[in-house]
């Protein structure tokens, strides 16, 4: 394998200005630059990371802390997982996977460990037990999600009040005076992850503006809850019936069902979901749905890591992001009056 000496060689310039050309720790002439960077091209040259950890005292790798649960939906996880390495290797940073089963210890390890420079930790709940260690961790840690008390903390998500909010507008808009939210799963539900208060309370805040009714029925993932929630929600409605399912594991149970009924979505019945526009696309009548950003906020969550690595400074740091969410338009909802 190539070595920086010889990179140096075949520039014919002295080894320490290869590494002030990889580090950038000073500044080199144009010229130089492109001499060196030809030369570690030509020779296929990667710099060793072991060697550049202990020089730096960086691994350049950032801990991506996943609670690997049987309620999430992992396609929607590995959404941000793969937007979040991509955008890590952009800012030459590579993602270590860590498991949530050591909660809280395991953040002390990683880091106590020096196995990684930052920590982005997802799912968090409203009182999550890894935040006091988080608060008290000397590198850089970023939320995606919203913790109770956010203070001391860095968090980016998606805006889900203004989801909630939109979704209301846009059926109230198409003449619904009364929708109906299927709930998350339970196990979702039970497990306080601030997001689903915040669009719940989204739906709420415009159903007041708006004069029309929002009924909050309960989700899961068997037919039997879900049709029991059609069944309250058309004995609710004298017009065309309205739904928002947020949660994607419920979305083709809910469809099913209003199928069963004879009910067509986007002609009988609207129905806005939560799914990648290449799934809503692929339904049988492709989905309108809310669309939560993952790659946006996965990729600020990724610039905000970086951002504060660059800086190098041991905190605490404390921000919090919202990203606005947007509705697309498809078939399974009626068109606005």
């Amino acid at each position: 394998m190539p070595t920086s000496k010889d990179v140096a060689q075949a520039a014919g310039v002295a080894q320490s200005t290869v590494s002030y050309v990889l580090s950038g720790k000073r500044p080199i002439s144009e010229k130089t630059r492109k001499k060196v960077e030809a030369a570690i091209e030509q020779l296929t040259y990667q710099p060793n990371a072991g060697a550049r950890a202990l020089a730096s005292r960086k691994t350049r790798v950032i801990g991506l802390v996943i609670p690997f649960i049987p309620e999430l939906e992992m396609g929607s996880i590995m959404e941000f997982v793969s937007v979040i390495a991509s955008t890590a290797r952009q800012f030459d940073h590579d993602i270590l996977l860590v498991t949530d089963d050591e909660g809280a210890a395991g953040l002390r390890r990683v880091v106590g460990q020096q196995i990684c420079d930052g920590l982005i930790l997802m799912q968090v709940e409203d009182e999550d037990e890894r935040l006091p260690v988080a608060r008290s961790l000397h590198v850089p840690v970023v939320l995606i999600g919203i913790p109770r008390d956010p203070s001391g903390l860095v968090c980016i998500d998606a805006d889900f009040e203004m989801a909630g909010e939109h979704c209301v507008r846009d059926l109230a808009a198409a003449g619904h005076s009364v929708i109906s939210v299927i709930d998350w799963q339970p196990a979702v539900m039970d497990r306080h992850v601030n997001y689903v208060d915040r669009f719940l309370h989204g739906t709420d805040v415009a159903a007041k503006a708006l004069g029309v009714t929002v009924l909050h029925l309960p989700g899961g993932t068997d037919r039997a809850t879900i049709s029991e929630s059609v069944d309250k929600a058309l004995a609710s409605t004298t017009g065309k019936p309205a739904f928002i399912v947020p949660d994607r594991t419920i979305q083709d149970i809910l469809r099913r069902d209003l199928g069963r009924r004879g009910l067509t979505l986007g002609l009988d019945v609207s129905v806005i979901g939560s799914a990648s526009p290449t799934l809503a696309e692929l339904q049988p009548i492709p989905l309108s749905t809310i669309d939560l950003r993952p790659a946006e906020v996965s990729r600020r969550a990724v610039k905000i890591m970086c951002q504060l690595l660059e800086t190098d400074s041991h905190g605490p740091h404390e921000s919090l992001e919202l990203v606005p969410t947007v509705i697309t338009h498809r078939s399974s909802t009626l068109r606005s009056q």
